[in-house]
């Protein structure tokens, strides 16, 4: 039944309903249980009942609620629908969404994705140091591919790695919006068959600068060298070279993860993100009873104190030895050992190395992990390393050997 409303009556009705305006055919109040009360039209549409929100009381008073239904009436009357289509809204969206707000929702979106905080600062700051001052605040359909090219050509020949991988974030970013249906057509930042043919390929503008690597032939007196210099940093560079690892692997490894002379590392501190098994030979499981004999109460491999070594621990030991190398280099000694040494194949090689298998078909059928070849391999370059002769197991041997580096 309609209700006559006035001011007065809206403010008194505390029951929860929905009260029937007298006057605007199809206008309601609706009281809710916390006594917030809205405005709602009712109509019929395509022989199905729909409702409208009109808005908050009394943000919207009984005059502009009467206004509004009228206004959504005469639309009906006309066949038209006064509630805004999915399309209606999308345009809306468009209307207000800037490339640097939607940059910021698709970072804080993606970021959850990223294991390592470094990568999300990367993205901002590129995005906000480059792109935001030239398209930052225009809409994500006025962005065109001048407007890239300017963004990009500028630092294209002069920080080449930066702006390549700068064109590929904001393809991303206006690819999410294409989907999202906030802008349609070529996407701007699309390299292959569109930026590709105005700016020049990277690869030949700036070569990409690989670790430095020593060659192998060097590796046995230099593996010398460390067990001479008698630090815990030049331990944890022994065992990292012995076992083909990356620094990260190593200065986080924990004692837990080592049992029956396999190193199990989990899969969030491996670049693939996936658990990798090490086969320890015998010179690495002796360096890690050196390691716990001069830190007995750490919980990693290789510590001062308890407390893990610094990223750049094992980089000071080459620059005492005054050695042009990268720790990561060392991977590459080995392979390169591997390739024109041994008769290893290549697969036993990577899968030591803890590459991704790029053939997604062969990823697909590879089960085992092929630890007995890789520990073969091993126990391969460790000879060449001219330790084997070298070994001591016994344990006044490995506490004479622990003196050292104390």
């Amino acid at each position: 039944m309609a209700t006559k409303l006035d001011t007065q009556t809206i403010k008194n009705l505390k029951k929860p309903g929905r009260y029937t305006d007298a006057l605007a055919m199809g206008l309601h109040l609706w009281v809710k249980d916390s006594n917030k009360k809205y405005w709602i039209y009712r109509y019929t549409m395509d022989g199905k009942q729909r409702n409208i929100g009109l808005g908050p009381y009394p943000d919207v008073g009984l005059a502009d609620a009467r206004i509004k239904a009228i206004e959504a009436k005469k639309k009906v009357v006309n066949g038209i629908d006064p509630k805004p289509h999915k399309e209606t809204r999308i345009e809306m969206e468009k209307q207000k969404a800037t490339f640097s707000e939607f940059a910021k929702q698709f970072i804080e979106t993606k970021s959850s994705e990223w294991t390592n905080t470094k990568h999300r600062l990367q993205w901002e700051f590129t995005i906000e140091e480059y792109a935001n001052p030239v398209i930052g605040n225009l809409k994500l359909d006025q962005i065109t591919t001048e407007d890239i090219l300017k963004i990009l050509s500028p630092i294209w020949a002069k920080k080449t790695e930066t702006a390549t991988r700068l064109r590929g974030r904001i393809e991303l970013i206006l690819a999410a919006a294409t989907t999202r249906r906030l802008r349609s057509g070529l996407n701007p930042a699309q390299w292959k068959g569109h930026l590709e043919t105005v700016l020049a390929k990277p690869n030949k503008i700036k070569k990409v600068k690989h670790h430095a690597a020593l060659p192998f032939d060097e590796i046995p007196e230099f593996m010398e060298q460390l067990r001479e210099m008698g630090t815990m940093a030049a331990l944890a560079l022994e065992f990292c070279i012995l076992n083909a690892s990356r620094t990260g692997e190593v200065i986080g490894g924990k004692r837990n993860e080592v049992s029956e002379s396999v190193w199990i590392i989990p899969g969030e501190r491996m670049k693939a993100k996936r658990e990798h098994r090490v086969p320890l030979c015998e010179r690495s499981i002796q360096i890690l009873k050196i390691s716990e004999l001069l830190d007995p109460d750490s919980e990693y491999l290789f510590s001062r104190k308890t407390k893990p070594l610094s990223n750049m621990a094992m980089t000071m030991v080459i620059r005492r030895l005054k050695k042009k190398v990268t720790v990561h280099g060392f991977r590459s000694t080995f392979r390169d050992w591997v390739s024109e040494r041994t008769d290893h194949s290549s697969e036993v090689a990577e899968m030591s190395l803890a590459h991704a298998i790029s053939n997604k078909v062969e990823a697909a059928y590879r089960r085992g992990d092929l630890i007995d070849k890789r520990r073969a391999l091993l126990t391969d370059w460790e000879n060449y390393c001219k330790l084997q002769g070298n070994l001591i197991t016994s344990q006044s041997e490995i506490e004479a050997e622990g003196e050292i580096y104390a």
